[in-house]
């Protein structure tokens, strides 16, 4: 009986072994997934390590940072992806999916910054916009406009009143929200030319988006004296009305390929594309970029933090699947090589902005030794 048992069980063992061994071989290449944004630069690491590592090349996806959490954090085994990009920290709630599927053992690394580039087509005049532009041209909803003399210039249903105009538009209050009236960007701010507002930008499972949202729409809502005051009074609400983007026409989504975005809006007169620096680097013949509160979107400035609309990208490395597929771990060293992440390195080409060297030596030092994440602070 005891002969019986243990014949079962390796019969068991067997099989298990030879599924995984099919598996392993359907995977003797790295699996890549995540933000559009972080694409160019894992393309660009993937291909020099193809090259020149002995390793095939990784395949590597483009799928939006929500897209790409949601793939990584979805099990350990080689039907799941190695790695993946984000354009913004990874959530505590995608940790905690991570940890609920059994990924328990990440490693972070902070690759470089990106600016978020708010372009038109090349020849077109550039604007400076402020963020309270963008987000009164951009929210779903705003507070409603009222004059001098504190009485409102539009109906509740975002009708404007007889014998008004937006020039009698003081300021706002936030006793009521009405649903974005602004159809040109002159009825936003007198500065601003009398074009269509006709923005097209990154969908809602893209990490560029959360970094809009976070660092240009919010920001601009809080320059609005009611919306800032609503904020400490009614952080629930504020989030509410300052998250949600405009669904009839204004904003468009452009999808998680970026280059389609560069494209439209380098063949249109007057249409405005959002998305990240490097796209702005490849493609400086065809467009211009908007100044945000006076600063340009320059290298230094991105590395600085001084220009307004600055984040961090994030590559993540799922370190159960080290032992089962080759070449992650000499992916990692290529990635975080001076050749590749430096700045003077080939993603510096492709429009990554690089750490501080400090900042460079410690994100290697760790990311070489696959040191794994403890956790997630919430914002």
């Amino acid at each position: 009986m005891k002969f019986a048992v243990l014949t079962c069980v390796s019969a068991v063992a067997v099989s298990l072994a030879l599924s995984a061994g099919v598996e392993a071989q359907s995977r003797d290449s790295i699996r890549i997934v995540g933000s559009s944004t972080v694409f160019p630069f894992t393309t660009a690491a993937s291909e020099n390590f193809g090259a020149t590592s002995g390793f095939r090349t990784p395949v590597v996806e483009s799928t939006g940072t929500g897209g790409g959490m949601n793939l990584f954090c979805g099990g350990v085994g080689l039907r799941h992806p190695d790695i993946t990009g984000a354009s913004r920290r990874m959530l505590p709630s995608e940790f905690e999916l991570c940890r609920r599927n059994g990924v328990r053992e990440i490693t972070e690394i902070p690759v470089g910054y990106d600016g978020i580039v708010v372009t038109r087509a090349a020849g077109t005049p550039s604007i400076d916009f402020q963020r309270r532009d963008l987000f009164l041209a951009l929210a779903f909803t705003i507070p409603m406009p009222v004059d001098d003399a504190g009485e409102p210039v539009f109906s509740a249903s975002g009708q404007m009143l007889a014998d008004r105009d937006f020039n009698d538009v003081a300021g706002y209050s936030c006793e009521a929200f009405i649903p974005n009236p602004h159809r040109r960007w002159s009825d936003v701010s007198n500065d601003l030319p009398s074009d269509r507002i006709e923005v097209i930008g990154p969908p809602p499972t893209s990490g560029t988006r959360d970094s809009w949202i976070e660092l240009a729409i919010q920001p601009g809502a809080r320059q609005i004296d009611c919306l800032d005051g609503l904020r400490s009074s009614d952080r629930n609400r504020f989030e509410e009305i300052s998250s949600r983007l405009r669904e009839d026409g204004p904003w468009i989504d452009g999808g998680e390929n970026d280059n389609v975005i560069v494209q439209t809006v380098a063949n249109s007169g007057t249409a405005v594309g959002v998305f990240g620096y490097s796209y702005l680097e490849q493609n400086m013949d065809r467009l211009v970029a908007a100044t945000i509160e006076g600063v340009e979107p320059e290298y230094d400035d991105i590395s600085e933090g001084v220009y307004p609309i600055a984040r961090s990208m994030f590559v993540y490395v799922k370190n159960q699947h080290v032992a089962a597929v080759p070449g992650i771990r000499e992916w990692v060293e290529e990635l975080t090589s001076e050749d590749a992440f430096g700045p003077f390195g080939y993603l510096a080409d492709r429009g990554l902005v690089a750490l501080p060297e400090a900042a460079r030596d410690e994100v290697r030092e760790g990311a070489r030794a696959l040191t794994p994440m403890t956790g997630i602070d919430a914002h």
